[in-house]
């Protein structure tokens, strides 16, 4: 199977209505459901729900146990890691049906969700963040932050890489030697433009 072509388990339902790109693996048991699309190369593990009405970027690994519920957004190589847990409606009671007032949830470009973190509908996860295994994100995350605990609070920065970085106004990624900085606001910013660069060579 070359890297272009699209992989759908046998196991593994699509419904009707469904984009799937270049390349894209749905693996076993999994169901994206009507209206979703998902992205070139992404890959889509076992046990996993999409949907409905969902956008899934391209490059995104998506592991196992996951439902990415309608309202969540996953923009271009964003990482979610096995059994977290996205929601959707803030104030849920199984006896009365809320969907109407369900909150939308963007993950940026680049952003990583670790193993059994847990993601409060209603907010933006910056681009190339990273949530550690096991949080608990209840507010909006900046771009780079690394987020840690429950309830999730910035523990530090990390590069595009997924490193991190270490303390101060500057800093220098010790794996890939891209250079930040912090802004008046204090927020992390790159010293050159590589938001783009990953897409050199995928068009």
């Amino acid at each position: 199977m070359s890297q272009e072509e699209t992989f759908v388990h046998q196991t593994a339902v699509i419904d009707s209505g469904v984009t799937l790109g270049r390349g894209v693996k749905i693996w076993h048991f999994s169901h994206v459901l009507k209206g979703s699309s998902v992205g070139d190369g992404t890959s889509v593990g076992q046990n996993v729900v999409v949907g409905p009405g969902v956008t899934v970027g391209r490059g995104c690994k998506i592991q196992n146990n996951v439902s990415v519920y309608e309202g969540v957004t996953l923009e271009d190589d964003v990482f979610c890691g096995p059994s977290m847990v996205f929601t959707n409606v803030h104030n849920p009671r199984a006896f009365i049906r809320r969907m109407s007032e369900a909150r939308p949830t963007r993950v940026l470009r680049g952003a990583s969700i670790g193993a059994n973190a847990t993601v409060v509908c209603g907010h933006t996860l910056g681009r190339y963040c990273f949530i550690a295994a096991g949080a608990v994100v209840a507010a909006d995350v900046p771009d780079y932050a690394l987020m840690m605990g429950v309830p999730a609070r910035r523990k530090g920065w990390v590069c595009r890489c997924g490193v991190r970085l270490p303390a101060g106004k500057k800093a220098v990624c010790p794996e890939c030697g891209l250079k930040y900085h912090l802004d008046e606001g204090g927020l992390l910013r790159p010293d050159d433009a590589v938001d783009d660069a990953v897409d050199n060579g995928r068009e």
